[in-house]
């Protein structure tokens, strides 16, 4: 049974509504308007994530502790029952009562990095590539065992063991350390009706397309920006997006509005995060000429930092970017996942949410760059060094999961090169969505100006 329930939870590692749309081609920039957002408290916002019921069912407590163990880091500090349980995990009480661990945001949006939880950071240690985890017989017959041993336990654990059924044998990434939220979130729009939320058994809709990877990007970034998402096509109430975690477990639409009301909390703690400060020594004098080069030649896309700082909020064409097109074209296959979504209750109401199409990706603000490695919307860069100079960028890569080791001078992951592909823990960029070409802009600079403006993001 243990094993069992194991398996069975962990065929969900939590959720990110990050799905893609192409649209007509363009050959210049463009400029995403801001919307309007909500405001709240940062302190609520923190308690609501790490201990909120935004989730509602999940695996029961005495098992979950059976199947995982009790954590013994207690990294977020949390009261009784959450101090036995992972930050990763949150334990609540179901709608009957019975208390259940569900997965959280943190999933996703959270990683140690040299012994230390960093919010926000998003997590690229993440294993979506286990086929004996990420299966759904495993959440079937977990299913089976709890329906006959506990009934209570049971209607507590049911919705979130009918999710697992869905997304089993769906999520699958051809290598670690990348996303497949993109996917989630097709998958349970499927079983979605748009207007009252609830639960279809048989799909509302087709999902259609391949696992498309995502390196999950800074929550720090978000309060910068105008759009959600690699491509900017998350427009309107960001809150909104924020919540689709929900759609994992939630019964109907009255659920979803009292999760709805803490949101606005969550996105005030969002806005509050700051990127970690680089630790080590920066030569000033360096970094001060690699802001100038900067300022030449990356301030167009990425900004000005600083005092008087600003952020252009720029859609950079595919013409111009050139990076792997395969997420922002995803929704080309599935144009009925923006359908559903633009009809759907996320679209109604005072604040409500849109997803507008976009042929290329949004250039991002770059704080905190440094701790934020491997680099592209994907993932396919190791170092910054790498991606300032596409000659370095290996075709195969690996990199130790076990005992992950920083490179502080490239900034990033070390890593080894590899000859070819070989499991699932070499990165292999001659895969379809995987590819690390693009965003060729250093490759102007000379090795003297790309070691400065490494330096001077180091600053950032």
């Amino acid at each position: 049974m243990t094993k069992l329930v194991t398996l069975a939870l962990l065929c969900v590692i939590g959720l990110a509504f990050t799905s893609t749309l192409g649209g007509p081609g363009r050959d210049q920039p463009v400029s995403i308007p801001a919307s309007p957002q909500r405001t709240g408290e940062a302190d609520k916002g923190y308690k609501y994530l790490t201990t909120g019921d935004y989730i509602k069912s999940g695996i029961p407590y005495n098992y979950f502790l059976l199947g995982f163990g009790k954590s013994v880091n207690n990294l977020l500090k949390r009261d009784s029952p959450n101090n036995l349980i992972s930050h990763e995990y949150t334990a609540v009480n179901a709608p009957n009562g019975q208390t259940v661990v569900a997965p959280n945001c943190l999933q996703c949006h959270a990683q140690v990095f040299d012994d230390k939880l960093y919010i926000g950071l998003g997590n690229t240690m993440i294993d979506f590539t286990d086929h004996q985890k990420l299966n759904a017989r495993n959440a079937e017959m977990a299913e089976a065992l709890l329906k006959h041993g506990d009934p209570q336990k049971y209607a507590a654990a049911a919705p979130f063991l009918n999710s697992m059924k869905v997304l089993g044998n769906q999520l699958y990434t051809q290598v670690r350390g990348v996303n497949s939220a993109d996917r989630i979130a097709d998958l349970l729009v499927a079983h979605r009706d748009p207007a009252t939320l609830r639960w279809s058994d048989s799909a509302v809709i087709d999902v259609a397309g391949d696992v498309i990877p995502t390196d999950t990007p800074p929550w720090w970034l978000l309060k910068k920006k105008h759009a959600m998402f690699y491509n900017g096509f998350g427009r309107g109430d960001f809150g909104r997006f924020l919540m689709a975690s929900n759609l994992l477990t939630v019964s109907d639409s009255s659920e979803a509005r009292e999760v709805d009301s803490h949101i606005n909390d969550v996105l005030a703690y969002i806005y509050s995060l700051e990127p970690p400060k680089y630790p080590h020594p920066i030569n000033q004098s360096l970094a001060k000429q690699g802001g100038i080069v900067f300022v030449e030649h990356c301030s167009k896309c990425h900004g000005h930092y600083g005092q008087g700082g600003d952020y252009p909020n720029l859609l950079i064409p595919e013409s111009i970017v050139a990076t792997d097109s395969f997420l922002y074209k995803s929704n080309y296959q599935s144009p009925q996942f923006i359908d559903w979504f633009n009809k759907s209750w996320f679209a109604m109401g005072d604040h409500p949410a849109r997803l507008e199409p976009f042929n290329g990706y949004i250039a991002p603000p770059l704080d905190g760059i440094w701790i934020t490695a491997p680099y592209l919307h994907n993932g396919s860069v190791p170092t910054l060094e790498a991606l300032l100079n596409s000659k370095l960028r290996p075709a195969y890569w690996s990199r130790d999961f076990n005992n992950p080791q920083y490179d502080y001078e490239q900034m990033g992951w070390k890593y080894s090169r590899e000859a070819g592909p070989r499991g699932t823990e070499v990165y292999n960029t001659t895969l379809p969505g995987y590819g690390n070409y693009g965003h060729t802009f250093g490759d102007r600079l000379t090795d003297k100006e790309r070691k400065a403006v490494i330096e001077y993001l180091k600053t950032l």
